[in-house]
């Protein structure tokens, strides 16, 4: 695997939010994902057409926040029962999870990169995560992605050690 550390400027996104466990995520988030790849239309102003975001923050026990978005331009409203979130300019940590391997295979070698790095895992003040080795992922799936099988972009935002 390959790792860059890359430097994101700040935006908006899009979307929709889900929160819950592990053991809820199938179906529920899929759900939420697949629900947005429908709607994604509602959306005029997006930046990055192609590139369905989907941002997860360990801060709930168990589980996590997830938001299935589209980063969009100031202009974009938000549609009826979709919510906005704002990410701040930060550096990331950036790999790619190919089609055809373990997507936990994927985070450990990431986690164990990061171990042997200069980096650690970036943390907001003041919020309390649940995930103590990557507690923010940030994922850029391709829209033309196999949902059985995708291949996506992995950004884990950082702070020097």
């Amino acid at each position: 695997m390959s790792y860059e550390i890359v430097s994101l400027p700040a935006y908006r996104a899009v979307g929709l939010k889900w929160e819950g466990t592990f053991s809820e995520i199938v179906p529920n988030l899929k759900n939420i994902i697949k629900q947005m790849e429908q709607r994604s239309q509602e959306l005029q102003y997006k930046i990055n057409p192609d590139i369905q975001l989907g941002l997860s923050y360990h801060v709930i026990p168990n589980g996590f926040a997830h938001y299935s978005v589209f980063e969009v331009s100031e202009q974009q409203e938000i549609p009826d029962g979709m919510i906005e979130i704002k990410v701040p300019e930060m550096t990331y940590v950036k790999t790619t999870h190919n089609k055809r391997e373990d997507i936990t295979k994927t985070y450990t070698a990431l986690h164990e990169w990061l171990i042997k790095s200069d980096y650690t895992a970036y943390r907001k003040a003041g919020v309390d995560y649940y995930d103590p080795d990557l507690p923010i992922k940030h994922e850029h799936y391709p829209v033309d992605r196999d949902p059985n099988d995708p291949h996506f972009d992995i950004y884990i935002p950082l702070m020097k050690k």
